[in-house]
Parts: C-alpha cells; sequence; structure tokens
C-alpha cells in the first residue's frame, strides 16, 4: 500500500528548508542586494533618533536579520537597536537565539522574539490598541504563508514610523517558480497550502494601496539536478521542498512524478549548465516607503 501524501511538519519543513540553501545561492543572491542595496537604504533611517527599531516577520533562524543589523549598526555607529522578531517555528526561534549567543558584535541590540504567526501578532497589537512604530520592517520570504496577503502587507505598513521603510524579498515573475505556478499548477499537489505568489502579485497590491516602492532583482540560482536520480535522498528532500509535501517521490503517483520532473526540465523553470540542471530561483526586494 501506498502510503497517502501530506503536507511537510513544521520540522520536516527546516529539513527539506535546509537541503534548498545547500544547493541554491538564495543567500548568496540576498548577500548581493545587501553590499549594493542595503547600506543606502539603512543609511536613512530613524531619522537621528538614539534608538532604530527593527521588527522581522518570518524571520527563520536569524542568519539574514543580523546581516542586515551589522550593515544598520555600520551606517548609524553607536545607535541602540531594538530588534522585535515575528517567527512561529519554534526549532528556528532556538537557532536564532543560538546564534545571537554566538554573536560578540551585538552589544547595542536587544532582542525580543514572539513565537507565533504574523495574524497572531497583528491580533496582538490590534487586541493591545497601542501601536509601536517601527523604522524597518522586513518580511523575507514568508508571504506565501500568510493567509491574506493584501492585509499583512497594509497592517506591517501601518506600522512603519515616519521615514521608515519596509522590505519583501519575494520570488521573481522571472524564476523558474513563476511558470512553475502558473503554467505548471497541475504538477503540483494539492497538499501544500502555501499561496502561489511572486513580485508582480506584491507590486499590484502596492499599487492598489497607493503605496510607493521600489523593487530590484537579483539572479538566484537551484541546482536540482540530484531531483532527477531515482532514490537519491539529496534529490528527495528538494522534492518535498518544491512540492510542501512529505516523502513526494514514494508517495506521489507515477503520472504525477513524471508530470512535475518534466515540468522543471522546461528552458523557462531552468537550465543547463556543466550538465547540472539549475532551476531559476530570481528573487525581487520590493522597498517600501512610510
Amino acid at each position: 500500500v501506498i502510503p497517502s501524501m501530506r503536507s511537510l511538519t513544521a520540522e520536516e519543513y527546516v529539513e527539506a528548508f535546509k537541503s534548498f540553501l545547500d544547493h541554491s545561492t538564495e543567500h548568496q543572491c540576498m548577500d548581493e542586494f545587501n553590499k549594493e542595496e542595503m547600506p543606502d537604504i539603512m543609511a536613512g533611517l530613524g531619522n537621528g533618533k538614539s534608538t532604530i527599531n527593527v521588527l522581522g516577520v518570518g524571520s527563520g533562524t536569524g542568519e539574514q536579520d543580523l546581516k542586515m543589523i551589522r550593515i544598520l549598526q555600520a551606517a548609524h555607529p553607536g545607535v541602540l537597536i531594538d530588534n522585535e522578531i515575528v517567527e512561529p517555528n519554534p526549532q528556528h526561534v532556538a537557532a536564532y537565539k543560538e546564534l545571537v549567543n554566538q554573536a560578540p558584535d551585538l552589544q547595542n541590540v536587544s532582542f525580543i522574539w514572539h513565537q507565533m504567526t504574523s495574524s497572531k501578532y497583528e491580533q496582538q497589537v490590534k487586541e493591545k490598541g497601542t501601536h509601536k512604530k517601527f523604522d524597518f520592517i522586513h518580511m523575507i520570504q514568508m508571504l506565501y504563508r500568510v493567509e491574506d496577503i493584501p492585509n499583512t502587507i497594509k497592517f506591517f505598513h501601518s506600522c512603519l514610523d515616519h521615514h521608515g521603510k519596509l522590505l519583501i524579498i519575494i520570488l521573481s515573475d522571472s524564476s523558474g517558480w513563476a511558470s512553475l505556478w502558473k503554467k505548471y499548477r497541475h504538477c503540483l499537489p494539492s497538499t501544500d497550502s502555501g499561496h502561489y505568489i511572486t513580485s508582480n502579485g506584491i507590486t499590484e497590491i502596492l499599487k492598489r494601496l497607493g503605496i510607493e516602492y521600489r523593487a530590484y532583482e537579483f539572479p538566484s540560482g537551484w541546482d536540482i539536478t540530484e531531483c532527477f536520480i531515482e532514490g537519491d535522498p539529496v534529490g528527495g528532500r528538494m522534492m518535498d521542498f518544491l512540492t510542501g509535501t512529505k516523502n513526494f517521490m514514494g508517495t506521489a503517483p507515477p503520472g504525477l512524478r513524471q508530470q512535475l520532473q518534466e515540468a522543471l526540465c522546461q528552458p523557462e523553470c531552468s537550465s543547463k549548465k556543466d550538465g547540472r540542471i539549475i532551476f531559476s530561483n530570481n528573487l525581487s526586494m520590493i522597498v517600501v516607503e512610510s
């Protein structure tokens, strides 16, 4: 009997996500953005205040957060940074705290973790009726998992202080994900409850809300060669990440598996390089004004 298909648990997602990071240039791509654009963005924050308030929404294990905090420290030497984090996954929160404990250069930074979803955080803020304002809010690769994307953006935008900025990092419409979701939706199992949204969907929402933004695009790739090797454990985890399904290769009907593998090879999804199959993982960085 073939076990039936089911979504990844939080723990399984962490493992599948790690496999994705190990084989993609996702973080290098963000580093490129950090180097080229972030110093200017950070320099404009805070408006001479002695404390700069930062909010990370869906911060994961915190690597990207701390890179941005360090750029902020360099742009505003001696200024206190008050950093709040909203992250529902307990393993991610634990890893983030561990990272902070090992960092000797964060003396001027205070951390508050809220282990909850962004909608729960929003609900709590609204119940309290007091609105803490932030100079910088970032939502990195997390809007796929919120129930109501326009209202989530609207709420966090309302949490910005004057001259504050909201950074949204999301998959670009030039990525393989975009064509996979638009054109090959039928190849994906219905177990994954994520939203298939890319940068155009976000900029359309911002236009409707009448909010100003600037969008940057950075190339990124994901080596998915192992996805095509029968029984390969790394390829199996990558397919789990791609589909949001536990043991997709072992539980999906053979026809669906074949359809998805064929879709992944299409030129609008990936390219071949030195005999490897590189899936396009291009990112859009959208910087929203308060």
